[in-house]
């Protein structure tokens, strides 16, 4: 998906779990990709760093999720 110049440079947070029975909460900030760009990554299990089976918990944009 190419970048469109309407996004804002706000960085894009997610907190998961890594697996369905853990209970560990984990964060991962994505500051160089937007908001549509981590979605299709969580669609296709493409997503660095974020395991196939998490659970997700929340997705956050903006310095005040970090």
């Amino acid at each position: 998906m190419a970048r469109d110049k309407s996004y804002p440079n706000h960085p894009v947070t997610l907190t998961f779990h890594p697996g369905p029975r853990t209970k560990k909460v984990k964060k991962k900030t994505f500051k160089n990709r937007n908001i549509d760009e981590v979605i299709e990554g969580l669609e296709n299990g493409t997503l660095p760093g974020v395991p196939v089976n998490a659970v997700i918990k929340h997705v956050g944009v903006g310095s005040c999720f970090m």
